[in-house]
């Protein structure tokens, strides 16, 4: 049998059902009790190819650095850099061109990490695995196992592929793929029928761990095919959509552009019509599309995303991609586990009840938790802990808080036979020798499978009942059940023979108590109008036991007892209703994809929790994957964006607070730069409608001195500006919403912009006056009033970079006024302001940089001028701002009454 040769049935690509009858499946895979031979095995990997997870290809190196290099933003940057070579200066053309790369090169970098997850899989599977060729054990490496071999599987196992257990058992750990720290045990013998392959008792799939025991399994799945190759196909096939800020960026770049090449082509044109030379409106286009290039806006991003990064590192959230900072501001649904993210992890034994004590302690209870702790297969560590099942070791050690402690050590010298935990059956059993001549058989186990083996006459329903109520109170119970034999009796030679006619002790009620902080933290969720749904493994009674307990459900908690049961069409009826937090318990993998795919289709910002590898495609598939940092496998952690370094859900909102402030930062920034944008344009706009008889007032180099040396550092520590009051008081912005919006281009270019162009045309025009200048006369080199048109253009240069300090100050508050966050509180800006002033005068007064920028020293009467601009610029934004809030605040009671009727 094991020389047949590969037949139809073993096509590539086709999976043999591995529950049917082991005979059946035997002959599909062609394979007996001695395995394959050498030359078979040969001969199918030729078919099915190498066990290992395979990735897809992804687009060249190359490739992907030319796409960042033609971003909208980048384009700009591009026709920026080379406008300063026009221009004569390399030093600035290449420094952009530096900017340029450095962007392109992090995005590049970004993007290639987020893509290593399935690369991180395969540390999952062994290097070698034992088979049974040529009807001896062996070594092979891992990679070369098919479907047919048999395996050999021990204790500290790595299980190389799918397989179903042909004899003997192990203990699994499944952690890999199902979260669950809990082995559980694999046993060979008949499946169960419509169960997911996940808890299949006779099944073990790659990737995970033989923890205990020794069983003999055969292959029926490799490579792609196996579960684990079908999960990182999913990563594979959830693409990663751009975040909502750089969707806007290239939005708003991709404006910038048309609107400057617009006004250019169109000004080009006016200024022949009206009789200006070529070169003379050459210039001016070049000048007005220089103007009207935000340079630093794009490095500006950049580095406030990765100070929000740097502040949630400190905080316990790693952020892996820039992008996601400004993404978790706009996040309006976390979609969240249960254990260790709201709850501590700790399983304590919490509650008890006996047909006699009703849930009170006493000797009866002390009993029970003694029988409990006897019936445990948990081991002192040298360190003095215990370790083992958590829910074993929580009886333990709630035997030794009771007083009536066991020691593992005495346990197993008294212990006369074991009948281990079978997932099936949901119970265990020990024979344990109570003195010289009598033995005791000690059951534990579901209260449904413990119950209906008591004698009769024993209180089942009441202990039903019970169970129920502990259930809903969002604890794990346990049914505790013993049968003393008479004197001198052997120990049972079976499990049937020992679990009958059992006598009741009671019940235990284990809980994982939620963590401290995290009421308040969902209390911030709601005032933040933020929805939490509870995405679990567990059970529905004991999830929306810990959703009560923490405040998820206000006003109206749904609880979906059987997640993987719901289909598409009632998972969008249950999303649409915003109102509602909901309990997805008994979830799979798929489960938690589908409710991200779900939400997302629903227009909604989502962040996802997970640690185990099954939850990779729903944290790949969320705007916001968050792994856990403690808990979490590699897998989860390089599939998602977040990684909470704490384990902790409270962090997860610190850091939407913290999106939330890096958003309204890079807001305020982009009003800042843009601002600039106005006195920039209209000075050139001045010049081509006056057809010429105004002379230029701004030169194209002095732009580039304010787009690029004086307007930078500002812009960057506006990036750092504290969160304004109340920023965790207002409701989520919608997704549609974008970064520029109509608000703000009428506070920039119409309101601020408008303000710093007239006080800069005003200082221009007072200059050229003072001196005697009319329109039309000539300001060229060696004309008499040519030293004042140097002055009025340094005039002009030197208002906008006051006026600059006036929006500066200005655009650190977008509701709240300056007295509420202070002054002082932005020592970065201050520095910032005093670094431009600095600049600004070196340009100005010192003879190197006149000649180069064409600049002159400006008289006193001047420099009092232009030194009186940031007041009157900041003063007249305050008072718009102020009007506004008090229109706001008039409204607000009509929108009251409003809603009430």
């Amino acid at each position: 049998m094991a020389d047949r040769a590969v037949g139809p049935d073993l096509a590539p690509g086709r999976t043999p059902d591995p529950l049917e009858p082991l005979a059946l499946l035997r002959r599909e895979l062609h394979t007996g009790p001695l395995g394959l031979s050498s030359r078979e095995a040969e001969r199918r990997l030729a078919v099915h190819g190498p066990n290992e997870v395979r990735r897809t290809a992804r687009p060249g190196l190359l490739r992907e650095l030319l796409r960042q290099l033609v971003h909208p933003l980048a384009l700009l940057l591009w026709a920026a850099a080379a406008l300063a070579f026009v221009a004569g200066i390399e030093v600035l053309g290449w420094a952009i061109v530096a900017v340029v790369l450095v962007n392109a090169g992090f995005a590049l970098v970004q993007e290639r990490q987020a893509e290593r997850a399935v690369e991180t899989l395969a540390r999952y599977l062994p290097a070698r695995a034992q088979v049974i060729r040529d009807g001896r054990p062996q070594h092979v490496p891992a990679r070369d196992l098919v479907p047919g071999d048999l395996i050999v599987l021990e204790e500290g196992d790595r299980i190389p592929a799918d397989a179903r257990l042909t004899e003997g058992g192990v203990e699994a750990d499944l952690s890999m793929l199902t979260g669950e720290s809990t082995p559980v045990e694999r046993v060979a013998g008949p499946g169960l029928q419509a169960v997911p392959v996940l808890q299949e008792p006779n099944l073990v799939l790659s990737g995970t761990s033989a923890t205990e025991g020794e069983a003999r399994a055969i292959v029926f799945a490799t490579g792609d095919r196996t579960e684990l190759g079908r999960i990182a196909a999913l990563s594979q096939r959830t693409r990663r959509e751009p975040s909502p800020l750089e969707t806007q960026v290239k939005r708003v770049a991709w404006l910038i552009a048309g609107v400057a090449v617009a006004m250019g082509a169109v000004f080009l044109v006016t200024g022949v019509a009206v009789g200006l030379p070529l070169t003379d409106s050459l210039m001016f286009a070049i000048g007005l599309l220089v103007a009207n290039v935000p340079e630093g806006l794009l490095p500006t991003i950049t580095l406030a995303l990765a100070v929000g990064v740097r502040v949630l590192a400190r905080q316990g959230a790693v952020i892996k991609r820039l992008s996601a900072v400004e993404t978790l501001g706009s996040t309006n649904v976390i979609c969240t586990d249960k254990t260790g993210t709201l709850t501590r992890n700790e399983m304590r034994l919490h509650a008890f009840w006996t047909p006699e004590s009703l849930r009170e302690p006493g000797p009866r209870s002390a009993g029970l938790v003694r029988a409990a702790a006897l019936c445990t297969t948990v081991i002192r560590e040298s360190d003095g802990r215990l370790h083992g099942d958590p829910t074993e070791v929580a009886l333990a050690e709630g035997a030794a808080e009771q007083g009536v402690a066991v020691d593992p050590a005495d346990r197993d010298a008294h212990r006369r036979a074991c009948f281990r935990f079978d997932p099936r059956l949901r119970l265990m059993s020990v024979v344990q020798a109570t003195d010289g001549r009598h033995l005791r058989v000690v059951t534990k186990g579901a209260p449904e499978a413990v119950l209906p083996l008591l004698a009769g006459g024993e209180p089942a329903r009441e202990a039903q009942a019970a169970a129920d109520a502990l259930a809903a109170d969002g604890m794990r119970v346990l049914a505790v059940a013993v049968r003393d034999l008479p004197a001198g009796a052997e120990p049972p030679g079976s499990r049937r023979g020992a679990e009958r006619d059992l006598h009741l002790l009671g019940l235990a009620g284990l809980y994982d108590p939620p963590r401290p902080e995290v009421a308040a933290a969902v209390r911030r969720c709601h005032e933040a109008g933020l929805v939490v749904h509870i995405v679990t493994g567990d059970s529905g009674a004991t999830a929306a036991s810990i959703a009560r307990a923490v405040g998820i459900g206000v006003p109206e908690l749904r609880v979906i007892a059987q997640s993987e049961a719901v289909d598409d069409h009632q998972l969008d009826h249950l999303l649409r209703d915003r109102d509602a937090e909901i309990v997805f318990a008994r979830s799979s993998p798929e489960t938690k994809l589908k409710v991200a795919d779900a939400l997302r289709s629903h227009g909604q910002i989502v962040a996802m929790t997970g640690d185990g590898v099954n939850d990779a495609p729903a944290l790949h598939r969320a705007h916001i994957g968050v792994a856990m940092g403690r808990s979490g496998t590699d897998v989860a952690r390089e599939a998602s964006t977040m990684v909470l370094t704490d384990d902790n859900f409270a962090t997860i909102v610190t850091a939407i607070e913290s999106g939330r402030r890096v958003y309204d930062n890079v807001r305020k920034f982009i009003v800042y730069i843009f601002a600039h944008l106005t006195p920039e344009v209209v000075p050139f706009v001045v010049f081509a409608l006056s057809g010429g008889a105004v002379p230029l007032p701004l030169t194209v180099l002095q732009i580039l001195a304010v787009d690029l040396g004086t307007e930078t550092l500002p812009a960057l520590a506006l990036g750092r500006e504290r969160a304004e009051p109340g920023v965790m008081n207002r409701p989520p912005r919608p997704s549609s919403q974008g970064v520029i919006d109509k608000e703000m281009l009428i506070r920039s270019w119409g309101w601020l912009g408008t303000v710093s162009a007239a006080l800069v045309m005003g200082a221009f025009f007072y200059v050229l006056w003072r001196a005697g200048w009319h329109p039309g006369d000539p300001t060229g080199p060696g004309a008499p009033l040519h030293h004042a048109y140097l002055t009025a253009t340094t005039a002009t240069f030197a208002g906008i970079v006051t006026c600059q300090v006036g929006t500066a100050v200005a655009a650190r508050t977008d509701h709240a006024a300056l007295r509420e966050i202070g002054f002082f509180t932005n020592p970065l800006l201050l520095a910032g302001i005093a670094f431009e002033l600095a600049f600004t005068a070196a340009l100005v007064y010192a003879p190197p940089l006149q000649h180069l920028f064409g600049t002159a020293a400006l008289p006193l009467d001047v420099v009092v001028l232009v030194a009186a601009f940031p007041p009157l610029v900041w003063a007249t934004d305050e008072t718009r701002r102020r009007v506004r809030r008090r229109r706001h605040r008039s409204r607000a009671p009509e929108e009251h009454h409003v809603a009430h009727h």
